[in-house]
């Protein structure tokens, strides 16, 4: 008689099993560092180049720049330190939503400079930030037991 192993697939809240839960972390955590790496470059880049050689390739003022640049650079540090550090982790969900903000940005630039193919990149790292400000906020739901917007709401104690 052959014995067969059942696996066991433990669910987390709502039915999702770990397997996927820690999948999706892994994933989410691969894309939080890879693009905590891209923003520090990019926001370190504006901060070193003088203000003239960014004029020349982005017709944007130069103060601007630079504030996009400190911008990018705390993004990068809020996508990754409060994961790592415990501390405050909605932070995460916010520095990605306020890079998906400077995508924005820099597609509508783009694209309003006539390059259709220059737009792509920024529109792709746009849609990372999304998936990661999701991820992250649903990981922060499941773990609260917040299961949606009425949740938020303060509730009277009447």
């Amino acid at each position: 008689m052959t014995s067969h192993s059942t696996t066991n697939c433990s669910t987390a809240s709502g039915g999702e099993s770990l397997w996927r839960r820690r999948t999706t972390n892994y994933a989410l955590w691969t894309i939080q560092t890879l693009l905590a790496l891209l923003f520090l470059f990019a926001g370190g880049v504006k901060l070193v180049l003088p203000i003239e050689a960014m004029i020349q390739q982005i017709t944007l003022p130069g103060s601007f720049l630079r504030f996009i640049g400190v911008a990018e650079a705390l993004g990068a540090i809020g996508l990754t330190l409060p994961g790592l550090l415990g501390i405050r982790r909605e932070l995460t969900c916010l520095a990605a939503s306020g890079l998906v903000v400077i995508m924005v940005g820099a597609t509508l630039v783009a694209l309003a400079g006539g390059s259709v193919a220059g737009a792509l990149m920024p529109f792709a790292v746009g849609v990372l930030l999304l998936f990661v400000a999701y991820g992250r906020w649903s990981t922060l739901a499941v773990a609260s037991g917040i299961e949606g917007p009425a949740d938020f709401v303060p509730r009277s104690t009447n």
